[in-house]
């Protein structure tokens, strides 16, 4: 076996120092591990694919240029999870500033790969319902305060944990909660709102 293949990367005791070292190789596995995870997180916040594909990009550029000065205090993944998070939110202040959040969102239906998130073999009904649907969702989440929604995209996108979500964005386990709890309740009336409407445009169709 040779030495490349004995290299176990998902250990982060062999990563770390390798990352600090400057290889190809560590750098190409971190990439692979944490680029989908981490525009979802950036999607998730922003609702804008260039932006969030630029952020990731932000985000690895920043880990290359600092992993020399990170001391382990945090698990690896906490702190680039963290970084993600300052630059989303780095984003928001800047769109918000210079243009008010006037920005264009990724198209309605599609992922990061231009795939439509519906089955083929939905009738154009129940797909312009998905889409209707996810548009009020997102349009939910965009309204929510940017501490709720990193809460929200970290929990429900990138599934951590409470404790976790606490490290990465350094406040009580208790906060977390209740911001959480905040934002599963704001999202749940917006699409309430959508399925009342739906329910009085529905009425009298079938009889």
């Amino acid at each position: 076996m040779s030495n490349k293949e004995s290299i176990d990367l998902s250990d982060e005791g062999t990563l770390i120092p390798l990352l600090k070292k400057g290889h190809e190789g560590a750098f190409g596995f971190l990439l692979k591990q944490y680029q989908s995870k981490l525009f979802g997180i950036a999607y998730g916040i922003t609702s804008d694919r260039e932006e969030s594909l630029d952020i990731v990009q932000e985000v690895f550029l920043k880990v290359s240029q600092h992993i020399g000065a990170f001391r382990g205090e945090s698990g690896l993944s906490t702190w680039i999870h963290r970084i993600t998070i300052n630059q989303c939110l780095n984003w928001q202040r800047r769109w918000k500033r210079r243009f008010g959040w006037r920005h264009q969102p990724l198209e309605d239906g599609k992922t990061d790969d231009n795939q439509e998130l519906m089955p083929k073999d939905y009738s154009p009904e129940a797909i312009y319902e998905q889409k209707e649907l996810e548009k009020m969702f997102r349009g939910g989440l965009k309204e929510l305060p940017k501490e709720a929604r990193a809460v929200f995209v970290l929990n429900e996108v990138e599934g951590l944990s409470y404790d976790e979500i606490a490290k990465v964005l350094k406040i009580k386990k208790g906060t977390v909660s209740s911001r959480l709890y905040y934002a599963r309740k704001k999202l749940r009336q917006s699409l309430e709102k959508y399925m009342d409407v739906e329910e009085v445009n529905g009425k009298g169709q079938d009889l």
